[in-house]
């Protein structure tokens, strides 16, 4: 089949173009929910407003949504069966995984949009955040697929690569901040709370990014509180869906996640810059000894 695929598609860019359609997706489906378009089709899936197209523009916002979900399922589907063929064991695993949860993220987002809630006007905290969790666990496995498929195209050493994706991540860090609901800098408007969720998940990329990339390196060992770190990421984007009441305890909370996110990340970066420093003398002739640089 390869001679009728265009020179320039390849598996590792059909991965990154997945992974890509399902963080826009991810901010698609929260703008939909903040909107409240989600029940605009009259509480109907697969139809809306009893038929294949919609008649309002709130419906319209959930039809797409739905649409672009039906895309990026067919390129999850593709990026799992490619796989097979292009990736090794650990892509074909991530891939797989995707595609595995692909019919329960579709099952709960069903759900989601023909339920009332619980909460005035809203969906089900527990489908929603169902929902959510899903699409984090599906966008995570996606993200190491794709890195996966580039792991012949890398020239830096994977501790400088893992340096360079906390960074990133450090920096994306305060703009994730900014978006949120822990201060009142932006509105948390459903434009700001899709831009805090693409943020936030290129956020979540780069920190995966750094776990697969100090695997196997001196500095493996920092995986642990670069793992914390995800963990509270995760817990700051479920609070921001509106799951819990915001008090000013909850807002607490959630601005205590972004603390602890950024102070473990930056003790990594501290941690790993200081590993690095015997190499960095060795280079410049003041260590005697040679040391590898991963």
């Amino acid at each position: 089949m390869s001679q009728y695929r265009p020179s320039w598609l390849s598996f590792r860019r059909f991965a990154a173009f997945t992974t890509a359609l399902v963080l826009t997706l991810v901010m698609l489906g929260v703008y939909t929910a903040a909107t409240g378009s989600g029940l605009a089709c009259s509480a109907q899936w697969p139809l809306c407003d009893d038929g294949l197209l919609p008649q309002t523009i709130p419906s319209f916002i959930e039809w797409f949504h739905r649409l672009v979900a039906m895309v990026a399922g067919f390129f999850i589907l593709g990026t799992a069966l490619w796989s097979f063929s292009a990736g090794d064991r650990r892509t074909k695993a991530t891939a797989t995984l995707a595609v595995v949860l692909l019919p329960l993220q579709i099952s709960i987002g069903a759900v989601t949009v023909t339920l009332n809630g619980l909460l005035p006007q809203g969906y089900s905290p527990p489908t929603q955040g169902a929902h959510l969790v899903v699409a984090l666990t599906i966008f995570t496995a996606l993200v190491v697929t794709t890195l996966r498929a580039y792991r012949s195209e890398w020239t830096r050493p994977p501790r400088r690569r893992a340096r360079n994706a906390l960074l990133v991540a450090l920096g994306l860090l305060p703009v994730a901040v900014v978006l949120s609901r822990v201060v009142p800098v932006v509105p948390y408007s459903p434009g700001a709370q899709a831009g805090f969720y693409g943020v936030s998940l290129t956020l979540v990329a780069a920190l995966v990014a750094s776990v697969v990339w100090l695997g196997g390196t001196p500095a493996a060992r920092f995986r642990l509180p670069l793992g914390g770190a995800l963990a509270a990421v995760f817990l700051a984007l479920l609070l921001g869906r509106d799951l819990v009441f915001y008090t000013p305890v909850w807002r607490l909370l959630n601005a205590a996640l972004f603390v602890v996110a950024g102070v473990l990340v930056g003790g990594v970066v501290w941690a790993v810059r200081r590993q690095d420093a015997p190499i960095r003398r060795d280079r410049s002739g003041v260590s005697g000894d040679r040391v590898s640089d991963d």
